[in-house]
């Protein structure tokens, strides 16, 4: 075991240790009857409080288990090799813009030596520790998917030789890259190899002038490694500025098992609440954001998606290539279609979706749901006042109808909102094929889960505030809740399941294959063998003999093995365990997921 292996078991060991109660438990004897005390110290102060005999068990194996971990902490430090002097050197130079060397270095990187790696990592760190190569590194990508986390690791894997000869830029929006520039040239004269400037693209003249970092400094012998959240600003830049100069890691998307791998927790509705990123979506999806508390709901959304591409194009040649976005920018209602687009449940990006009276299809597909809940039927969303409902997600969500539109919207409106979201690696497209006669319809997947579950929450909120909602007990209050988002969260699982199974297939054909009654969730076409899998996806954890009745159809299998050849197997992908029932397989969705999801098996 190495030494960054070391520090990351200490690490963790430390962090369950926090979580646990430190002390110990004494007893009194007061009239023959024994009572129990947990007593601990705080800085110098001792504290005591009365533990109920109820509590008493938990506690004492909590405080053996801390015992346990401190002797794990102890022998692991042994390992440690004895840690060197001190000989980061201090740089007492004056910069323009926020500067990090020396022992703030050290400081910065201490937080990330308990995280795992993404797998992404190794094309940083072939980078930073491979041969010059006169280009820049640049790392973009939605906040919270590990960008300043893998800057910070790979500070943390430099030798101090190294460390001494690295600085970290934090850009922010009041600078420019002429104080850039200044700055570089300063770090460069001092010694300087090693640069990381994070979220370079909050500079509004960095897109049309990033060439100097490549060809002057770079050209020069200077690793330069840049972060940020505005992809599409890095898009524009690469095409232009830095074409052909720089090399792009792009974080935005990341599947099931690298999560699951990464931040050690199991789970696809777990997956869903984190919104396919390293930390918990929902509201105030970035805490420290000064966006994290905006009225919007969706600030998700708001900030990350919408505010990505409008600042983008404003600085891409002189706010020069807004196109028929043009438009809606200068209305401000280029948010209000990103957001309809998003809530729409089919993801059709065409003009209807984008200029009929809004509609919450969570809101009505819920509603059905619970009508038809065999156990608890439930009528309430049917006696909701759907209206006002419907008119706060809206505020919520900042979306206009068409009457409060002041651009009429086109279809070159609706494919160029497609075509950013594309390029922001929010979006891919998988085929609705329908028989008999084999036509293709495309339905856009929704890269990344928070995307739906933030507006699953403004939905939940809306309906908080309706009165006769508000009038059910809390137990049914919080029935209705779990089956509105479990329904929402029954189409996003559908959604990962498609989308990882394509990018996992790049030879074979994923798509989803209707029929005149019914479909097939999935479908897995394979042409060199001229054979298929087909697969239902359900988001229960109980099997249930509705879930098959489309695969055992001799008809339905019938036509599909006349169209795309012999079912090789014919499975349910859900949340229970793997099992057999009848000539159907079930499959666990996390099982799946880490085995022949993206990243998994590959062909």
């Amino acid at each position: 075991m190495d030494t960054n292996e070391l520090k990351q078991q200490i690490a963790g060991i430390e962090e369950e240790m926090n979580a646990l109660p430190r002390g110990s438990i004494s007893t009194k004897n007061v009239n023959g009857h024994l009572y129990y005390y947990h007593r601990w110290y705080e800085g110098k102060t001792k504290k005591e409080r009365f533990i109920p005999e109820e509590e008493l068990e938990q506690l004492r194996a909590q405080i053996e288990q801390r015992k346990e971990l401190q002797t794990q902490r102890k022998e692991l430090k042994k390992l440690l090799p004895a840690a060197p002097k001190k000989t980061l050197k201090e740089d007492t130079a004056e910069y323009i813009t926020m500067v990090r060397r020396g022992s703030a270095l050290r400081a910065f990187m201490t937080p990330a030596l308990k995280y795992r790696r993404r797998e992404c990592y190794a094309r940083l760190k072939d980078y930073v520790f491979g041969p010059q190569q006169d280009k820049v590194f640049v790392i973009y990508g939605l906040r919270r998917t590990g960008k300043t986390t893998m800057i910070r690791q790979i500070l943390a894997d430099m030798n101090e030789e190294m460390l001494n000869q690295t600085a970290f830029i934090q850009v922010t929006a009041k600078n420019t890259l002429a104080e850039v520039n200044k700055d570089l040239r300063m770090l460069e004269k001092n010694g300087c190899r090693y640069v990381f400037l994070d979220e370079v693209t909050l500079m509004e003249d960095f897109i049309d002038g990033a060439a100097v970092l490549s060809d002057v400094f770079a050209a020069s012998g200077m690793k330069i490694v840049l972060s940020g959240t505005d992809s599409l600003g890095f898009l524009f830049t690469e095409d232009e500025q830095l074409y052909d100069r720089c090399i792009m890691l792009h974080t935005t998307f990341i599947p099931y098992r690298e999560f699951e791998q990464v931040l050690g927790i199991k789970g696809i509705d777990e997956y869903i609440r984190y919104g396919g990123t390293m930390s918990m979506s929902g509201v105030n999806y970035n805490e420290d954001s000064p966006f994290a508390n905006s009225k919007t709901a969706d600030e998700y959304v708001d900030t990350a998606i919408a505010h990505n591409i409008q600042r983008s194009l404003r600085c891409y040649q002189q706010a020069g290539h807004f196109r028929k976005l043009q438009e809606l920018y200068d209305k401000d209602e280029l948010t209000s279609a990103i957001n309809r687009v998003v809530e729409d449940q089919t993801h059709r990006f065409t003009v209807e979706v984008l200029t009929r009276d809004f509609k919450s299809n969570d809101l009505a597909l819920s509603a059905r749901n619970l009508r038809r809940d065999r156990e608890r039927p439930n009528d309430i969303l049917d006696r909701v006042d759907t209206k006002s409902v419907t008119q706060r997600l809206m505020e919520l969500l900042e979306i206009r109808n068409r009457s409060e539109q002041a651009v009429a919207l086109e279809p070159a409106h609706a494919a160029e909102i497609r075509e950013y979201l594309m390029l922001l690696d929010l979006t891919q497209n998988v085929d609705i094929v329908t028989m008999p006669g084999g036509e293709k319809l495309p339905r856009t997947v929704i890269a990344q889960p928070g995307l739906r579950y933030a507006q699953a929450k403004a939905l939940i909120e809306s309906l908080l505030l309706d009165p006769a909602f508000s009038d059910l007990s809390i137990t049914e209050r919080n029935s209705v809740q779990e089956r509105v988002l479990s329904g929402i969260m029954g189409r996003m699982m559908e959604d990962v399941v498609l989308l990882e199974t394509k990018l996992a297939n790049p030879k074979k054909q994923v798509f989803v294959l209707q029929f005149a009654i019914g479909e097939f969730d999935m479908v897995v076409f394979d042409p060199a063998s001229s054979s298929c899998e087909i697969y239902e996806i359900k988001h229960s954890a109980e099997t249930v003999s509705e879930q098959t009745r489309h695969l055992i159809d001799e008809e339905k299998c019938r036509a599909t093995e006349h169209r795309f050849g012999t079912i090789k197997g014919k499975y349910v992908i859900y949340r229970g365990p793997a099992k057999m029932v009848g000539e159907v397989q079930y499959l666990n969705v996390e099982e799946y997921l880490c085995e022949r999801g993206f990243g998994g098996e590959r062909e």
